[in-house]
């Protein structure tokens, strides 16, 4: 098919949920041999788009077009059968099958499959898209690029040759990333049709060859790459001037604020998650986590915060020793820390419940009395609504109603306004739109300032070099390294993700 030949075209797309209004008569127009970035906010109507492309949902009014085909998908088996296929965010794969088990999961096989004849198949593919993967490899046993390279297998066997990839390197190491923008490239000379969703716009700036900007549910304008710059493009989501520089905050670092000493703790499988970690934080400091997925980040959150049981070693706050200690202990012994989990809606917030609700949550056991007063409480939601422009109906609104990005600014709101000495951050920014991420190392600046000591889990390498103060590297449990981020770079601390020691120079101990 000749590359300026239209695949998809999505012509006047409409969908509400209720009186939200997702998409208002969106345009799109992909075509065969590109990689066609998608941009905009959260709530900004992307995923509701791509959920109608690839059979999730269905429009309310306008048209898909499929190679010039007007075509209509109530289900993802039908987009699968027109050539579209979602690699999501959060993978769909069974973890105790291997890879070759998933991809011929689902599949209609009658009673006899030709394994030979499915693993040539498969095998075939991967050598057309240089995809490498060991077939007879667990999933549980895989690294997160693995996952998303089998996702990746498991579309293209199904016969996709348009492929939407959402948030692909939300979690990949820079080696990882480098990988999957080579087999983009591949599949783009191919003739693959490419939908590339990302909130990093260097990678976006990277890899794609036009740009749709969409904003309040509505196509702002698509342009080709070479004609637009990450400053227009951001202005065009956003509707305004943002400033993108990150502004790190040099204080002079006072007491130990943490200090945690040959950590170990179990995870469900009795296996060590964490191994001997060692590390402390200063007040008025801000320490990054880097780290693929999976490498004792979320056990080292809920370890120090009380979530989780300690097989041995220390954690003192401030002197005070809080190993084992429950949450409900820690704040009985007023010691002022706040968790920001990477799980929003299931350790964060309550999703059925309002503003002013999940505020109490963590404000109803300071209050005297049998009865609670909710008007400083609602006074209190109000607040944060109007100063981290939360987008929202009122405070009486369901928080699971809520966009992504504003549903962590609720919750970020309400860690905050507790006054900690001590935050724990995992991965704020995941997932939110620039200008969102933006105010977040805002924030985190503004608490620096005020002396709080501040635990920063986050995949964007860049971000933790600008704004943190020194970095810590997590590899299977244990720490690789801890680097002054003025000697780090995205190479270095790459390395030190797949497990190669480094100095607190930044010189490569295992090269």
């Amino acid at each position: 098919m000749n590359n300026n030949e239209a695949r998809i075209s999505m012509k006047n797309i409409c969908k509400s949920f209720g009186k939200v209004a997702a998409n208002k008569n969106v345009n799109l127009t992909i075509k065969s041999g590109e990689i066609h970035a998608l941009l905009g906010e959260n709530g900004a109507g992307k995923s509701t788009l791509m959920n109608m492309l690839s059979g999730i949902y269905t429009p309310d009014s306008g048209s898909i077009f499929v190679n010039g085909k007007e075509v209509k998908f109530s289900s993802p088996k039908d987009a699968i059968k027109a050539g579209v296929g979602m690699i999501h965010q959060h993978f769909k794969l069974v973890d105790v099958m291997t890879a070759i088990e998933n991809i011929i999961l689902g599949q209609k096989t009658g009673f006899f499959l030709d394994r030979k004849k499915v693993r040539v198949k498969v095998e075939e593919i991967c050598d057309r898209f240089g995809l490498e993967i060991d077939l007879n490899k667990n999933v549980y046993d895989m690294s997160v690029g693995e996952k998303q390279i089998l996702e990746m297998i498991k579309v293209l066997y199904r016969g996709a040759d348009i492929l939407i990839l959402d948030e692909p390197t939300a979690v990949f190491t820079p080696q990882e990333t480098r990988k999957l923008f080579k087999i983009m490239a591949k599949m783009k000379d191919e003739g693959c049709a490419i939908v590339f969703i990302s909130h990093k716009m260097d990678e976006v700036m990277e890899v794609s060859d036009r740009i749709t900007v969409l904003r309040k549910g509505e196509t702002i304008k698509t342009v080709n790459k070479s004609e637009a710059t990450t400053k227009d493009l951001i202005e065009s989501m956003v509707g305004r001037t943002v400033d993108l520089t990150i502004k790190k905050c040099v204080n002079i670092q006072g007491d130990v604020i943490l200090d945690v000493k040959n950590l170990n703790v179990l995870n469900e499988e009795k296996a060590y998650a964490l191994k001997n970690v060692s590390f402390d934080i200063h007040s008025g400091e801000v320490l990054g986590v880097a780290g693929i997925a999976g490498s004792g980040q979320k056990e080292l959150c809920e370890a120090i915060s009380g979530l989780c049981h300690v097989e041995s070693g220390e954690i003192f706050f401030e002197g005070a020793d809080i190993k084992g200690k429950s949450p409900r202990e820690i704040i009985i012994k007023g010691i002022s820390m706040s968790f920001i989990p990477e799980d929003r809606l299931g350790m964060g917030l309550v999703g059925a419940m309002d503003i002013i609700d999940n505020i109490l949550l963590k404000k109803y056991q300071s209050q005297k009395g049998i009865f609670i007063d909710r008007k400083p409480v609602a006074e209190k939601a109000l607040e944060i609504v109007k100063r981290l422009d939360v987008q929202t109906p009122g405070i009486k609104y369901p928080v699971k109603n809520l966009s992504g990005g504003n549903i962590q600014k609720v919750l970020i709101g309400r860690e905050f306004d507790s006054k900690p000495r001590l935050l724990i951050m995992a991965y704020p920014t995941r997932g939110l739109d620039i200008n969102t991420c933006y105010t977040i190392y805002d924030l985190i600046n503004e608490q620096k300032d005020k002396g709080v000591a501040t635990l920063l889990i986050n995949e964007d390498l860049d971000v933790l070099i600008e704004l943190c103060d020194r970095i810590l590297v997590m590899y299977s449990g244990e720490v690789t390294g801890v680097i002054e981020s003025c000697k780090a770079s995205k190479e270095i601390l790459g390395l030190m993700m797949v497990g190669k020691k480094v100095t607190a120079e930044g010189e490569c101990l295992d090269c």
